[in-house]
């Protein structure tokens, strides 16, 4: 997490929350809650990131 924004956001993250709607999902690198992949827990810009680096098995570029 990067501002303090974020970190406000990620303090409240950690209380349970009331709703279940009001649970959101973060990047576990860069923080960010858009365009958010649930089984690697990454947004779209890191997996990308570590894909490109070979840091994710069985991930690879597609082409056709």
């Amino acid at each position: 997490m990067s501002t303090a924004a974020q970190e406000a956001k990620a303090r409240k993250l950690n209380k349970h929350a009331k709703y279940e709607t009001q649970a959101f999902s973060r990047c576990e690198i860069c923080g960010r809650s858009r365009s958010y992949h649930r089984y690697f827990k990454l947004c779209r810009i890191c997996l990308r990131r570590l894909a490109h680096k070979g840091d994710i098995p069985g991930l690879k570029k597609s082409s056709w």
